[in-house]
């Protein structure tokens, strides 16, 4: 499902243990690495996994996804998002307390502006505590988010709901296999992390940037001369 460099005989071998999820006992690789994600950087293993540089996320992309990424216009990058056949899918990650906790603060306020929005909203368990669902005439919004280390990271999929199953697997895989880059400078609660494009990303979106403007300025030259 994701892109990843060829695996050793030794780990083969290892795929083939029954897998454990985060918070099992023992979930951890040999090294005292956790065995899943989401990672923070400082934890995350060398595992061949192929992940998008952002910045502040390192970023696995299914196969066969597609990147759109929303720009400000003064330049950062607001959100990546990926499209896929089974619908949208959006991971971001903002600064949280030392303590943890917020999500449990986030997810009271999601809930009840999902509701005033005339969405039909329910509590999904998790692998890392209560999933948020909301269904509308639109589709199905599946939330989830995990408290890390001066972090919360959280994923949005987005969809039809005859997908929604297939498309909250897949959620859960991509969250579990991001790494978050925190850095070490102090920012205020709920702050997004800032994003980065990589760089031949952001050289693409320069060069689309300054194609459009260019567009721009000979069609107002045009109908300046016309008139």
């Amino acid at each position: 499902m994701f892109g990843r460099r060829t695996k050793t005989l030794d780990e083969e071998a290892q795929d083939e243990r029954t897998p454990l999820r985060p918070h099992e006992e023992g979930a951890e690789l040999l090294d005292g690495r956790p065995a899943f994600g989401p990672y923070d950087l400082d934890e995350a293993p060398n595992d061949g996994w192929i992940r998008l540089d952002f910045g502040s996320l390192r970023l696995p992309v299914p196969d066969g996804a597609q990147l759109q990424v929303e720009v400000d216009s003064s330049g950062p990058v607001r959100a990546v998002h990926l499209m896929t056949s089974l619908g949208q899918f959006t991971v971001s990650a903002f600064a949280a307390p030392r303590s943890g906790g917020l999500w449990r603060e986030v997810a009271s306020e999601l809930m009840s502006r999902l509701q005033a929005d005339g969405a039909r909203v329910g509590q999904v368990a998790g692998e890392w505590g209560e999933e948020i669902e909301a269904r509308t005439e639109q589709g199905v919004l599946h939330f989830l988010a995990v408290d890390g280390p001066r972090w919360m990271l959280r994923g949005i999929a987005a969809g039809t709901a005859e997908h929604a199953d297939a498309r909250t697997t897949l959620l859960r895989d991509v969250v579990r296999q991001t790494v978050v880059v925190r850095g070490r400078e102090p920012l205020p609660v709920r702050s997004p992390l800032p994003l980065l494009l990589p760089e031949p990303l952001g050289e693409q979106l320069k060069q689309a940037t300054a194609e459009l403007l260019q567009t721009t300025a000979d069609g107002h030259r045009d109908t300046t001369q016309e008139g």
